[in-house]
């Protein structure tokens, strides 16, 4: 499985891990992980096994950000090497979301 997503026990936190390559091929799964669960108050995208990161992947961050409530939603994503963190500051999605 490329996509895990797990929700903590109080069902206010969702977290998404990617393993592998973050494209086209994930989107599937990525939407599940995130579409299957209620609403948590914030969601956290763990990248610290993508090996790497396309601009699908920036369109799924979005679908995402829209699904869990846009400008109020939480979303952070950890465990970012510095290319893909290079990548999301040219997009400017660091405006968009909390990376670490």
């Amino acid at each position: 499985m490329g996509v895990i997503s797990e929700l903590s026990q109080d069902g206010k936190k969702l977290t998404i891990k990617v393993k592998g390559r973050f494209d086209f091929g994930k989107h599937q799964e990525f939407r599940e992980a995130y579409e299957r669960n209620a609403q948590p108050a914030s969601v956290v995208v763990d990248l610290k096994e993508a090996t790497y990161l396309d601009s699908s992947a920036l369109g799924m961050l979005l679908l995402l950000r829209d699904h869990v409530g846009g400008d109020d939603s939480e979303i952070r994503v950890v465990n970012t090497s510095s290319d893909v963190r290079k990548i999301l500051a040219i997009s400017n999605f660091d405006k968009l979301f909390d990376i670490s």
